[in-house]
Formats: C-alpha cells, structure tokens, sequence
C-alpha cells in the first residue's frame, strides 16, 4: 500500500530520500508518522531512521532547504532533530538495544532496520516507509502492524514479557494508545503488562505522569485508567484512587464503587473541556471519601468533609505523581474542596447570600466548578439523573442573575485595604483587617448593595465602633 501524503509532506519525505541517496544512506520514516497518516490522524513530527549516521543526514538535509533550518544534535544519544514550520523531523540511526534489570535504559550499538523494528513497542508503531528514490513510498511491515492497525489490536512484535521487562514504560504506552485510538490491548500482550506491573518502579515519576496526562486528554479516559487498575499498575503508581474501588454492604445499605463513578464522571466532563487541570479536578473530585467513610445507624454510609480532606490530598498527590505544585495545583485544589457546594443549592431554599458566597469562592473558576459539578450528576435512575439537572439549572439561572446583579465574580472591594488605611490615618496590622472582612461580610450577606457610597457609609459605622474617626 502507498501512505497517502499531503503535498508538503510528500515534498519533505522526497527531499530527505534525495539526500539519502547522495549520502548514501538507506532511509526510512518509521513509527507513530506512519500509523498516524494511515488512520487518518494529525501528525507533525516525523521520525526518520537510517543505516548510517542519522546526525549527518540531518545536516545535509538541513544544507538543501531554504532557508536552511537550525539543526539540534545530541551527539552521546546519536540523534537530530530539524524544526521546519509545520513539521519537526527526528533522525536516528538504525540500532540494536540490550537492556540490564535495573533500567530502562538501554545499551546501543549500530543495527540494521530489522534490529530498529524488534526494539519497537508495539506492531502498528514498528511499521517503516522507504524514503530513497528507488523504492519510495515502499511499506517494510514486518509484524502485521497494518493488520493489526485495521483489527484495532495492540501487540508487541517480540515476546511480550521481553518487551515490557526491557522498558516498562511501553506497559503505559499500550495503555495510552488504546485509550487515544480506543484500541484493544491482545489478551496475551495483556497479560504480560499485568505480570511485569513491578516494573514500573523502576520508571521516573515525570515519564509516567506523561503517559497519564495523555491518557486523561484522549477522547474517552476511563479505558486508560480501568487497563491501569485492572492490570495492577495503578495500585503501584496511584493507590489513592484504587482505594475508591468497590461497594460496601451493611445491614442492607450500600454506597456505589466510587472508582467506577469516578471514570464515569471524567468521561462526562471530557465532552466538554480538553482542559487538562479541570479533567484532573473529575478524578481528584471524590478522592477524600475513603478516609471518610463511616457507617452510621438508621442513616447508611456517610462521607461527612471528604471534599475538605481530598482538597488537603491534592497537594500530596500532585507531589507523589510529580506534577506542578504551582497555580495549577491549587485550582484543582478549590475545584475538589468546592464540588459539593452548587449541588448542595439545589436541596434547600436558595438564598441570595449562600449564591453570593458560591460566586465570590470560585471566583474566576466558577464556569469550570459548574462544568464540573453537572459532569458529576450519575446515576442508573434516569428520572433522578433528570430532576437534579432541572434542580442544577435552576442553580445556574439563579447564579447568573445574583451575579449580574451584584457583579460578585472576581469581586473586587469597593473600598480596598490602601484606601481604608488613607481614610483613617492606619498602618496595615489588625483594625484594617477587620474593617475588610465586615465590609466583605456585609457585601456577600447582601447587607449593603455592592457599591462604593455603601460601602463607605458601611465602613465610617464600622470604625467608629473600633473609635476610628476619618482623618482631614
């Protein structure tokens, strides 16, 4: 079969094939290009390897277009890699890899392509195109990756257990790609990924975030992490989550496996957002229940605070899994702690206060805690799953007027700490802060409108209590 370029796509492969009959150098594109363009998926980056040395064709592809496109080399690795506007090309030579228990880390020497080939993870990422004029275009696929690619099926081209004790890594990799294509993982290959689940250890924490990440941002997320759960893996990486997992009777009373509801609540909101803090927020949104739960007489399971506890978790958590302890972090951190709040307003008496308080805690992430909230409605019982999203969209009609009312939402003070202190003649320390919080208290209470002539009536009541009197 002939892969079906684009025009500067095929006008890149050519010139590198020129160049690689002029240096004498047998080249191919292989790996993720080459499935990518055969499944009809966006790709931008195209891996070249060859017989030979890949940093020197670089080079002279690098020579023949214009303008000429810096070259990066790392010399120890034996790789290169060449920016053009729309595409990046990655050349490497050809090699053989043999691998110590210890690391994934290979030692390598010079191959041939079928030594290339061997060392690939899976059948469908194994599969090369010849770049040199004489046979361009030509498909080198050694292991049925075509086959496999239209059955949907990932396999290692090598026994299994070899491939996934050399770098553990690939174990996440399948796991990865049959959540981004929604493949299935051979139970044989399966197997093997569950009999070398310690492996894992053995991988840094930043590369296996990676594979998480990119599991969360594929179009349905729960098939990566249910392969992880039901491989062991997650267990070794994220026991937390795990602990959601299963359903516990007494006397009767039941709670739902919170792991499953959980996979099902980020699928929800993976419809709507390719944000990938808010699609953490999905998973982390429960996480405090299992330190939480009890069991109380003529009541059944409770999970009093756990969005309190699992706020406190997330720190730890993102720590564990290496990811950012920045901004990023804590805007999972007020999403989780917030979950419940809107859904809470839909069973009692909404009051403007409690509306306004919602508003001014979620700030500028108030869209996002509400895509989060109406992701987390679940239920097999279609006529509850119906009522509360009436309820909730009777909640987000009452926030909107609140807000556009009250403008509550990265609410400013109308009267802010520097200008108290300029009317009363005050060095920040306790009398500043007490006059803000009433002045706040009073706002969100709907005491005072939010206006600056209020607020300033407010606050001259206020510090005379404290026996402020305005200064000049």
């Amino acid at each position: 079969m002939q892969i079906e370029l684009s025009s500067y796509e095929a006008l890149i492969a050519r010139r590198i094939g020129k160049m690689a009959d002029e240096t004498g150098t047998p080249a191919w594109i292989i790996g993720g290009f080459v499935r990518d363009k055969i499944l009809g998926r966006p790709t931008d980056e195209m891996d070249v390897v060859c017989i030979g040395d890949g940093i020197a064709l670089a080079h002279a592809v690098a020579e023949s277009l214009r303008p000429k496109p810096p070259v990066s080399y790392f010399k120890n690795f034996g790789t290169a890699q060449v920016k053009l506007p729309d595409l990046i090309l990655e050349f490497v030579g050809a090699r053989r890899e043999s691998y110590r228990a210890e690391s994934r880390k290979p030692e390598v020497e010079p191959g041939t392509l079928e030594d290339d080939q061997n060392r690939r993870d899976f059948t469908l990422n194994a599969m090369a195109m010849r770049l040199n004029q004489d046979s361009f275009g030509e498909i080198i696929d050694p292991f049925g990756g075509l086959k496999h690619l239209k059955e949907g099926m990932l396999i290692t081209p090598l026994d299994p257990i070899l491939t996934f004790s050399d770098d553990p890594l690939r174990m996440l990799r399948g796991i990865r790609f049959a959540a981004q294509l929604g493949f299935t993982i051979h139970p044989v290959t399966f197997e093997a990924i569950c009999s070398q689940k310690e492996r894992i250890k053995i991988v840094s924490r930043e590369r296996v975030a990676d594979e998480i990440n990119k599991m969360i941002l594929s179009p349905k997320p729960s098939v990566g992490f249910d392969l992880m759960y039901k491989s062991g893996i997650l267990e070794i990486i994220f026991p937390q989550m795990v602990a959601l997992a299963g359903a516990e009777y007494i006397d009767g009373h039941g709670h739902k496996d919170n792991f499953y509801h959980t996979l099902q609540v980020l699928d929800n909101i993976s419809k709507h957002t390719d944000n990938l803090w808010l699609r953490w927020a999905a998973i982390l949104h429960d996480i405090g229940k299992p330190p939480t739960k009890r069991f109380e007489e003529g009541t059944g399971w409770t999970f009093h605070g756990h969005e309190v506890v699992g706020g406190r978790m997330v720190q730890k958590i993102f720590a564990q899994l290496k990811l950012p302890q920045n901004e990023k972090m804590k805007y999972v951190q007020k999403l989780v702690e917030l979950h419940l709040r809107p859904i809470s307003l839909t069973k009692e008496n909404i009051t403007d206060s409690a509306i306004r308080r919602l508003l001014f805690d979620a700030g500028e992430d108030f869209d996002d805690l509400m895509t989060l909230c109406s992701a987390d409605i679940t239920s097999k019982n279609k006529a509850k799953v119906k009522r509360y999203r009436e309820n909730f969209e009777m909640v987000k009609i009452r926030c909107a007027e609140v807000e556009e009312k009250d403008s509550i939402r990265n609410w400013q003070p109308p009267v802010d700490g520097h200008e108290i202190m300029q009317i009363y003649g005050l060095t920040q320390g306790k009398s500043v802060g007490i006059l803000k919080n009433a002045l706040r208290e009073a706002i969100l209470e709907g005491d005072i409108p939010n206006e600056r002539e209020a607020a300033l009536a407010f606050l001259k009541e206020e510090a005379a209590k404290l026996e402020l009197k305005p200064i000049g």
